[in-house]
C-alpha cells in the first residue's frame, strides 16, 4: 500500500513535536509525571502495551487476558489497601474516572429502589481541598457539592464535616492525602461517624494509595478503618504505570454492582460496562499489571523509601530558605510551599515568583492560586512539588535551584490582580467585573485572552505564570473558568 506520508517521516515529525514537551523523565517536572527512574520499567510497560495493542478492553469474555490482568491487579490493590474478601474492584482509565464512579455508585445506592427509593437532590460532602474530580462528578451526576472549609494547614476538622451529616448525604469524601497541601484528612473519625449514620465514605487515595502503605507515621486510612466504603488509587502515579490507569475498590459486592451500567434494550450486543468507557485500550492495564508483577510490594517499598528521603531533604531545604514556609505537616511525597508572612516584606519570597524563577533554572513546579473559603478565610497562594524516586538523582541540583531562585526574587511583591486588570481597557475590566455581566462568547473570551498576552497559547504558556495565577485567585471563579476554557479549547482548534 502506498501511504500518503512515509512512516519514517511521520515518526520524525512526532519526535520533533515531543521536543517542545516538558520532560517526562529526569526529575525536572515536579507534577504530572511520576518517574521511577528505572528505564527497565518503562521498557517493560512499552512491551506490555505492544502485546495487547489490538485488544479491546470492552469485553473480557472475548479477550480473556483482560479479565486475568484486571483480577490480579485488583487482588494486589485489595491486599495492599487492607481489604478482605468482601472488597472488590475495577481498573479504570484514571483517577477522575475512579472518582466519578465512586460518586455515581453512591448516588444510585442513596436513591435506592422500590419502597426505599428517595427523591430530591443528594449531597456530596467533602473538605474544600477535595480533588476537582469530585466537582466534576457532582456536576455530571446531579449532586449538590457541599464543601467544608479547612484550616491554614489544609486539614479539615472532623467535627466540621460530621456536623453537616444528614439523610441527604449520599457520600462523604476524605483524602489520603489531599493534593493541594498533602494534608491527611481525619479518615478514621469521619468514617466511623459516617458508618453510624449509614453514610457512605470514600477515601480518595489517588495520589497516596500506592505509596502511603510504605510511609512511616501515617494515621489509619484504608479498608482496615471501619466505615470506609470505597477507595480510589492511581496506578499511573506512584504505581509508576503509564497514563491512564487507576483502581476503584468498593466494600461489598452489592454496592459495587450499582457502579455498573447494563442494558439489553437495543438490537445490538448486550452492553455491560463497569466503567464509563465502553471500548477501551487494554494497554495501560497491561502495563500496570506488568509493573506490579515486576516490583511487588518490596519494589514499591524501596521506591517509596527513595521518595521519603528526597521529601525530607526538600523540606529541609525549604525550611532553610528565609521568606518561604512549608504549609502544614505534609504526609507523603508532596510539599506545598507558601510565602512566610512572619518575616519582613523585604525578606519575604512570593511563592509564585519563586516557582517562575525555579523554572528559569530548569525545574518546573506547579503554581496553585489562593482560595477564599465560605467562612471568609483565605488559603494562600502556594507552589506544589511532587517528589518521585528520580528526584534523588537530581537532589543537589534541585536544592541549589530552589535556594538560588529564592535569593533572586526575595522582596519582590506578589503580583496584584488589580495591576494586571489595569492593563486591560478600563471599559473591558469594568464589564468583566459587573455582577450582571452576560456570559462571554468565544470571540469575546479570545479577545480578552489576547489583551492578557495569551493569544499564542498554542506556542506554550508564558514563562512567568504568576500574573495569570493572581487573576485566577482574585477574579470570580465563573469568569476565570470561562477564560481558561477558551484558552484550552483553542489549543486544539484547527488553524483558520
Amino acid at each position: 500500500m502506498n501511504f500518503e506520508h512515509d512512516p519514517t517521516d511521520i515518526l520524525e515529525r512526532l519526535a520533533q513535536l515531543r521536543l517542545a514537551d516538558a520532560p517526562t523523565h529526569g526529575g525536572r517536572v515536579l507534577s504530572y509525571v511520576y518517574d521511577s527512574g528505572l528505564a527497565e520499567l518503562d521498557e517493560l510497560a512499552a512491551s506490555a502495551i505492544r502485546a495487547v495493542q489490538p485488544v479491546n478492553g470492552l469485553d473480557p469474555t472475548t479477550f480473556t487476558s483482560v479479565a486475568v490482568m484486571e483480577r490480579e491487579v485488583v487482588e494486589f490493590a485489595r491486599d495492599l489497601l487492607g481489604g478482605d474478601s468482601d472488597v472488590v474492584g475495577t481498573v479504570t482509565t484514571g483517577g477522575t474516572e475512579s472518582c466519578l464512579l465512586a460518586v455515581k455508585t453512591a448516588r444510585d445506592v442513596w436513591r435506592g429502589v422500590g419502597s426505599a427509593a428517595r427523591s430530591g437532590t443528594p449531597r456530596l460532602l467533602a473538605p474544600v481541598t477535595v480533588h476537582a474530580a469530585f466537582h466534576k462528578a457532582a456536576h455530571y451526576f446531579g449532586l449538590q457539592l457541599d464543601l467544608v472549609p479547612v484550616g491554614a494547614d489544609g486539614i479539615v476538622v472532623a467535627s466540621d464535616l460530621i456536623a453537616r451529616f444528614g439523610d441527604d448525604v449520599a457520600l462523604v469524601v476524605v483524602s489520603a492525602p489531599s493534593y493541594p497541601h498533602a494534608a491527611m484528612d481525619p479518615v478514621a473519625e469521619v468514617a466511623a461517624a459516617a458508618a453510624k449514620q449509614s453514610i457512605a465514605c470514600h477515601v480518595d487515595a489517588c495520589i497516596g494509595g500506592w505509596v502511603l502503605p510504605f510511609w512511616d507515621g501515617v494515621a489509619p486510612w484504608n479498608f482496615a478503618v471501619l466505615g470506609v466504603t470505597s477507595i480510589s488509587a492511581d496506578l499511573h502515579k506512584f504505581g509508576y504505570a503509564p497514563k491512564g490507569v487507576s483502581v476503584l475498590l468498593q466494600r461489598g459486592r452489592d454496592r459495587q454492582r450499582a457502579q455498573f451500567f447494563a442494558t439489553t434494550e437495543w438490537p445490538g450486543y448486550p452492553v455491560v460496562n463497569p466503567t464509563i468507557l465502553g471500548s477501551k485500550s487494554a494497554g495501560p492495564l497491561a502495563a500496570a499489571w506488568a509493573i506490579i508483577q515486576a516490583l511487588g510490594t518490596r519494589g514499591l517499598a524501596e521506591l517509596a523509601q527513595s521518595c521519603a528521603r528526597s521529601t525530607r531533604a526538600v523540606r529541609d531545604v525549604i525550611a532553610e530558605i528565609e521568606g518561604l514556609r512549608v504549609v502544614g505537616d505534609p504526609v507523603g511525597p508532596l510539599v506545598a510551599v507558601a510565602s512566610d508572612e512572619a518575616v519582613p516584606a523585604d525578606r519575604r519570597v512570593d511563592a509564585h515568583h519563586w516557582a517562575d524563577q525555579v523554572r528559569a533554572h530548569g525545574f518546573l513546579l506547579q503554581l496553585q492560586p489562593s482560595l477564599a473559603q465560605s467562612d471568609g478565610t483565605v488559603l494562600p497562594a502556594t507552589t506544589h512539588l511532587t517528589i518521585t524516586p528520580v528526584t534523588e538523582s537530581v537532589l543537589d541540583e534541585l536544592s541549589a535551584a530552589l535556594r538560588l531562585a529564592a535569593d533572586e526574587v526575595r522582596g519582590t511583591p506578589a503580583v496584584s490582580a488589580e495591576v494586571v486588570l489595569a492593563a486591560l481597557p478600563s471599559e473591558v475590566g469594568a464589564a468583566l467585573l459587573a455582577p450582571d455581566a452576560p456570559p462571554l462568547s468565544a470571540q469575546e473570551a479570545a479577545a480578552i485572552l489576547t489583551m492578557m498576552g495569551l493569544e499564542k497559547a498554542s506556542e506554550g504558556l508564558p514563562a512567568r505564570m504568576a500574573p495569570l495565577l493572581a487573576l485566577i485567585g482574585a477574579l470570580p471563579a465563573s469568569l476565570t473558568e470561562r477564560l481558561l476554557t477558551e484558552l484550552i479549547a483553542r489549543l486544539v482548534e484547527p488553524t483558520p
